[in-house]
């Protein structure tokens, strides 16, 4: 069993960032107080780019998807351990891929990942620049919880799409 990137996955999972943010910084949700957190004002949020501004996020989202797909995918760990070179492997590769190839391929188990990884990687991130800006613990929240949200969907469509 060869292990390929399921790019459908991939796209969808970046895209799911996107849905997500427009939920969660709609001002009946988060947005009203990430506005007042962040010093942004209806006038700086009129003059912005659209094009350039959703463009790039869907570009991050997309690079934020391949990684995810990566800490929440065990079989990615065994391909690694090989070198990436399956031509190279030695028979107990194939013997693992073979027995493991789809296990732990649910979307459950891929959201546990992905929401590990949003508390340990991206909550850290955020905080630590954060608190560099003098922001509050408010907009730490907000934002940490926006990235703990999007990586625990993004980690169970990944893994749960083989």
């Amino acid at each position: 069993m060869e292990l390929q990137m399921n790019w459908i996955a991939v796209l969808c999972a970046a895209v799911s960032a996107l849905i997500i943010g427009v939920i969660w910084y709609h001002p009946k949700v988060m947005g009203t107080v990430w506005m007042q957190e962040s010093g942004m004002t209806e006038e700086k949020i009129k003059g912005a780019n659209l094009a350039k501004l959703f463009g790039m996020t869907f570009l991050f989202a997309l690079m934020i998807s391949l990684i995810i797909n990566m800490l929440t995918i065990h079989q990615w760990g065994a391909l690694g351990m090989i070198g990436g070179d399956v031509k190279q492997a030695l028979p107990s590769y194939t013997a693992f891929m073979n027995d493991y190839g789809m296990k732990f391929r649910t979307f459950k188990h891929g959201a546990l990942h992905g929401f590990m990884s949003g508390v340990l990687l991206a909550l850290p991130l955020i905080g630590t620049n954060a608190l560099y800006e003098r922001r509050s613990a408010k907009y730490i929240l907000i934002h940490g919880g926006y990235w703990m949200v999007c990586f625990t969907v993004m980690g169970g469509i990944l893994c749960s799409m083989p």
